[in-house]
């Protein structure tokens, strides 16, 4: 058994560009053998609920649990590119995007707008209006 904290990604299933994009990175699996865990946000999944507790909004950004340690938004991109194995063009392209935290704190407001104004056009409500 692996003593390295288990990985939880918390993503608006209901989002294409999030479900999308958790089925693309490819988590580390060497990384000590952490378990990862993926959670739709929109689930009743005890998670979702230790989020919100802690103060982070999720229509805001993914949230991101290793260990003890909260991430959330920009600070989950940096860490995922951190955590993600090389293995394809979409992953070496990640992690070069986004291993920079400055890099990613400016580019992550772009992503949220984005998955916001595609929310709108397929009709879906964000989390909090659920």
């Amino acid at each position: 058994m692996s003593g390295d904290p288990d990985i939880w990604l918390v993503y608006d299933g209901e989002c294409p560009f999030c479900s999308n994009y958790v089925k693309l990175v490819r988590l580390r699996r060497a990384a000590g053998g952490a378990a990862v865990h993926l959670v739709d946000a929109r689930s009743d999944h005890p998670i979702v609920k230790e989020i919100i507790d802690a103060g982070l909004d999720l229509d805001e950004g993914m949230a991101l649990k290793i260990g003890e340690r909260l991430y959330h938004g920009d600070e989950v991109m940096n860490q995922l590119a951190l955590l993600s194995s090389p293995v394809d063009v979409f992953n070496r392209l990640h992690y070069w995007v986004f291993k920079s935290p400055r890099r990613a704190a400016c580019l992550y407001p772009w992503l949220r707008a984005g998955r916001n104004a595609t929310l709108r056009l397929l009709g879906r409500k964000k989390l909090s209006e659920s």
